[in-house]
Formats: C-alpha cells, structure tokens, sequence
C-alpha cells in the first residue's frame, strides 16, 4: 500500500483525458482557417459558465444532438465558417472517433491497483455514449460514472462536483481531479478539491496524480 497519500480518490474527465481526443480542441481544429477561441464560442459556448447555449443545452440532456448540431450549423454558416475536408467527421455520423489514452487508462489501473477510488465526471451527450462506452469496461473499473445528460447537470456547476464526490464518498480535500479545461480545474480547486489541468501532453498531470496519491 502507498504511503504519503494526499488524496484517496481521484476523479477523471472522459474526452481529453480517458480519451486521448475528444476535447475542444478536436472540434476547433476542423476550421483551422479561423481563430479557435471565436470557433469553440460558437460551437461549445463559454467554458467557464453553464447557460442556455445549445451545447450546454445538449450536454444536460434538454434537448437532441440532431438539434443541438442544426442550431450550431446555422451559427458557423452565419459567421462563414466551413469544416476542412480533411478534418470531416467520419462516415459513421460521429462527430469524432474516440480513442483511450494509454498512458491515462494505466493511471487509472494503478491507483485501484493500489486501493484509490475513481470516478469519471463527464459533460457528455446522449448520443456520444454508444461511441465510448464499448472501448473500456468503465462500470467495473470506475467506482461510479456521472453523466452529464444522466444528471442533467454539468461542470462548472458545483452541483455535479458534489454529487460526484458523495457517489463515492469523498471529501473535496482528499480528492484530485483532472480536466482538460481550465475552468473545470478552477472549479474543483474553488470547492478545495486538488485541481490538475490536463494538457495534451498528458505526462505531468499523470506524475501530479501519482504523487498525490502517494505513488511516486
């Protein structure tokens, strides 16, 4: 058993971090002739806030992706922005195909292996979930997984965080978090949970979790 521990549980986000992709960046890059923030403004609304944006909308379960994707193509086609034909989504409908970081699913491996709760706490759509789902055995890995369109409600809401931690009996002291968007670490470190920012090269924020968890 590790000793030193800071944290006994750990909290992960899906895209971006159990998925090597799948965060904002993977959408803003399928219009790579426009500034990325003006493009995740229109296509994912404000990071730091939950709102009426149809995104947000979509990640609480208020409406479908199907509606959520015709409000946002009259948004882009408004502001005359076009996806590059290379970046297209794939011929199967998804707007992406979603793939497991290795490096982070062995995070994950290594911390049950050594006695840490885990959960995942995604803002996700409905629709994404056939698409993910089946690249991990997620519900016996993971101590609990929060949805946000399960909950209807999502980060940065601190709701979802509190609803999170109590699923798994945690204590925001005790508990580190990773994200791939700021706003959403912000949000954890605001509830005094151990916020780690996930960047694309996932290295540090992997040795930041295992030294919390007393693993390194």
């Amino acid at each position: 058993m590790a000793t030193g521990r800071a944290v006994d549980t750990v909290i992960f986000d899906l895209g971006g971090v159990i998925m090597a992709n799948g965060g904002p960046r993977d959408f803003t890059r399928r219009y790579p002739d426009h500034d990325p923030k003006v493009v995740a403004e229109i296509v994912m609304g404000p990071h730091h806030l939950d709102t009426d944006h149809q995104w947000h909308r979509v990640e609480r379960g208020e409406i479908t992706l199907a509606e959520c994707r015709a409000i946002t193509k009259k948004m882009l086609d408004d502001a005359g922005m076009v996806a590059s034909v290379q970046a297209s989504p794939p011929a199967n409908g998804a707007a992406f195909s979603f793939s497991l970081s290795e490096s982070m699913v062995g995070l994950v491996h290594e911390l049950k292996d050594n006695g840490l709760r885990i959960g995942i706490l995604t803002n996700n759509v409905r629709e994404f979930r056939e698409w993910w789902w089946p690249l991990m055995d997620f519900s016996s890995v993971f101590d609990t997984v929060v949805d946000s369109h399960e909950v209807a409600m999502r980060k940065p809401n601190p709701a979802i965080y509190h609803l999170t931690m109590e699923r798994l009996g945690a204590a925001p002291a005790r508990t580190a978090f990773l994200d791939d968007l700021q706003a959403n670490v912000d949000a954890a470190d605001a509830l005094g949970m151990h916020g780690i920012l996930v960047e694309e090269d996932q290295s540090s924020a992997i040795a930041r979790a295992r030294v919390l968890a007393g693993l390194a």
